[in-house]
C-alpha cells in the first residue's frame, strides 16, 4: 500500500484528493494536513505527499519531504523562477513530480500542441485562451503558460520575448511572432484551455475542458505511483505517462 499524505485538506482540491486516495485499492491515506498542522509530524512515515496549495507553503513542505525522504507530487501553480529552481534543488534529495496540470488529458493535449506548432510554423497566429473560477489567484494559469512554452519551444522562440498578456487601446497590427494569452475568471469554471492557430482560410483549435477536479486527483495518484520507482529527481507528467524519450 502506498501511504499518501495530502496538504490543503480543507480546500476543494484537497477534499477531492482525499476521496481519490481513500477509493484507491493500492493507496492508504496516511495524513491530512492543513494550516496550523504539524507538517513534519504528519509526514513522518509517509511514502508520498500530494500538494496543491500555494508556492510558499509548498516549498516549506518540500523542504520537510527532502529531509524525511518523503516523495512529493506538486500541482501548485504560480511559482517564480527562483522558486522553481529551489524545487529542482530539493529534488536532489527526494523524488518530485512537478506539473502545472496533473490531468492526463491536458498532457496529451501538450503533445498534440507540439506536433501542431511544428506543422503550422508559418502563416498562423497563435492565441491561448483560458478560463477558471473566480477564486483562482494567478493568471495566466500554469497550464496556459505551459501550453505557451510547448508551442514556443516547438517554434524555436523565447516565450519571455514573444508572449503578449494583454491588449488595450490602439495596439497596431499583430506581430506574427507573438503568442497571445487571454484570461477569463468567473463563476465555478474548473478549467478550460484553448490554443487557437489562426491562418488564412482556416482555423485550428485544440481544447481541453475540465468538468470535474477528479481528473487532477486521478492524475496525481498516477504520478504518486510513478514515484514509487524513483529515488531522487525532478519529473513531469511526460515522465509519468511515458512520453519522455
Amino acid at each position: 500500500m502506498l501511504k499518501v499524505a495530502v496538504t490543503g485538506a480543507s480546500g476543494r482540491m484537497g477534499k477531492m484528493l482525499i476521496e481519490a486516495v481513500m477509493a484507491a485499492e493500492d493507496c492508504q491515506l496516511h495524513a491530512t494536513l492543513d494550516k496550523g498542522d504539524d507538517v513534519r509530524a504528519g509526514l513522518a512515515g509517509a511514502d508520498v505527499l500530494i500538494d496543491f496549495t500555494r508556492p510558499e507553503a509548498t516549498l516549506d513542505h518540500l523542504a520537510i519531504c527532502a529531509d524525511l525522504g518523503v516523495k512529493a507530487v506538486v500541482g501548485t501553480t504560480g511559482f517564480e523562477p527562483a522558486q522553481k529552481a529551489r524545487i529542482a534543488e530539493l529534488a536532489q534529495h527526494t523524488a518530485i513530480v512537478f506539473a502545472p496540470n496533473m490531468s492526463v488529458g491536458v498532457n496529451v493535449v501538450l503533445k498534440l500542441l507540439d506536433m501542431a506548432a511544428r506543422a503550422m510554423n508559418e502563416g498562423f497566429d497563435i492565441e491561448i485562451v483560458e478560463a477558471h473560477h473566480r477564486n483562482k489567484v494567478d493568471a495566466p494559469s500554469g497550464t496556459a503558460l505551459q501550453m505557451g512554452q510547448v508551442v514556443a519551444d516547438a517554434l524555436g522562440r523565447d516565450l519571455k520575448q514573444c508572449a503578449v498578456y494583454g491588449r488595450e487601446g490602439v495596439t497596431g497590427v499583430r506581430d506574427p511572432s507573438t503568442i497571445g494569452f487571454a484570461t477569463v475568471r468567473g463563476g465555478d469554471i474548473i478549467g478550460d484551455h484553448t490554443v487557437l492557430f489562426a491562418g488564412t482560410g482556416e482555423r485550428i483549435e485544440i481544447s481541453h475542458k475540465a468538468s470535474s477536479r477528479g481528473i487532477y486527483a486521478q492524475g496525481s495518484l498516477r504520478a504518486a505511483r510513478f514515484l514509487a520507482g524513483q529515488a531522487t529527481g525532478l519529473f513531469g507528467m511526460n515522465d509519468v505517462l511515458g512520453f519522455a524519450a
